[in-house]
């Protein structure tokens, strides 16, 4: 039963962890962005950048298909200029989870970003300290509890992510099947065993991810 769990576990904690990247850097300069700059259509930007939380994973799915499939507007041109094809890889699994694990690093970047006090920045500049060392040494350490509480609730998401990654990469054994679509498998297949054992790993995880992410969004005194 472990061999049969160590495959799916080792390809999900690879997807997981490479859409975590992504989302954690993409998340990060958005919600930057957004806290820090006003301008015409942000809170519609936000709304979009928000979507994949609340949107059907089958709809998110299907807009990932027109986006990355080989007639997409970014996938035909992968394929025609380099050979990629991201339909059907774990690569495709990736880029799923990594939009769907997105706008939990983005509202939790935005909301520590806006958290910081501007007073501290501002007396930073008046030091004559640079934007980025203001960034790096001001900004950045207040507001970094609560980016890396969002990075674990978007590890914990890319980990459990089924409807979006179904359409884009598939249930192939061994190449695109990961906990979520193995735990499926299982059930489809009337094993109960395994799905109970690749259950509870799954759930061992995200309980211990939650309970560390929930104590670094608490206050401190």
């Amino acid at each position: 039963m472990l061999g049969q769990a160590a495959v799916p576990l080792v390809l999900t904690l690879k997807v997981a962890g490479f859409a975590t990247l992504f989302a954690l850097l993409l998340g990060a300069g958005a919600g930057f962005a957004l806290a820090r700059r006003a301008f015409w259509g942000r809170d519609v930007l936000d709304a979009v950048f928000t979507l994949p939380m609340v949107m059907p994973p089958t709809v998110l799915g299907y807009y990932l298909i027109v986006v990355i499939g080989r007639r997409g507007w970014i996938g035909e041109w992968l394929w025609e200029s380099f050979g990629i094809a991201l339909m059907f890889t774990w690569q495709g699994a990736v880029f799923a989870s990594a939009i769907v694990a997105f706008p939990l690093v983005f509202k939790s970047a935005r909301a520590a970003f806006e958290g910081v006090d501007a007073q501290l920045e501002n007396a930073a500049r008046t030091l004559g300290a640079s934007e980025p060392r203001v960034f790096f040494r001001i900004t950045l350490p207040l507001a970094w509890r609560g980016i890396l509480a969002g990075t674990m609730l978007a590890f914990a998401r890319a980990m459990g992510e089924f409807g979006a990654t179904l359409m884009v990469a598939g249930n192939i054994p061994g190449r695109t099947q990961t906990l979520s679509l193995a735990v499926y498998d299982a059930v489809q297949a009337g094993q109960d065993d395994l799905a109970n054992f690749l259950v509870i790993v799954t759930s061992v995880v995200c309980v211990l991810i939650l309970v560390a992410s929930g104590k670094l969004l608490r206050p401190r005194h």
